[in-house]
């Protein structure tokens, strides 16, 4: 992947996902937007180092990217408005439970609120967490690990209540 064509591709076809795993570590789709057209926009500068398989590269600018906005504070304004109606059935339930996860993912330290959404969210293996963000495979699992123990005493996870 060495020309703008295959770049162009790449985002095409990635950017839906990472602006998933975006949001997941942001909690927020006008930050989450911002922190993709950066990590793109990085991968670009980069690209004919990149190599035939970009996803590690560009997962790992993604997560630094954000760790570095996370460490330097950086807000934006906040959206605010009234909410539409809704209309489908059950579809309360759905959002209380999607903030549900939000609120608890955000409790997460962001290394922990990284490995559960490349795990998770992206499907990523072990092997490719550990070289996005820099660390062993073990430290990978530990983090989960002490991440789903720490959301599993939270009491906003406490579905058996809902």
């Amino acid at each position: 992947m060495r020309d703008r064509a295959d770049f162009e591709r790449y985002v095409e076809q990635r950017s839906a996902r990472l602006l998933r795993a975006a949001y997941l570590l942001c909690r927020d789709w006008a930050t989450a937007e911002d922190l993709t057209q950066t990590a793109l926009a990085k991968a670009w500068l980069a690209w004919r180092r990149v190599g035939d398989h970009p996803d590690a590269y560009v997962y790992r600018i993604l997560v630094n990217t954000h760790n570095s906005w996370w460490r330097r504070m950086w807000r934006r304004e906040v959206a605010t408005g009234e909410l539409p109606d809704l209309t489908a059935p059950g579809v309360e339930d759905t959002l209380d439970d999607r903030d549900v996860l939000r609120a608890a993912l955000a409790t997460l330290p962001p290394k922990m609120r990284a490995v559960l959404v490349l795990r998770y969210f992206e499907d990523l293996s072990d092997a490719e967490i550990a070289a996005i963000l820099g660390c062993s495979e073990v430290t990978v699992r530990s983090q989960a690990s002490r991440a789903l123990a720490k959301l599993r005493v939270d009491t906003a996870m406490d579905w058996s209540t809902r």
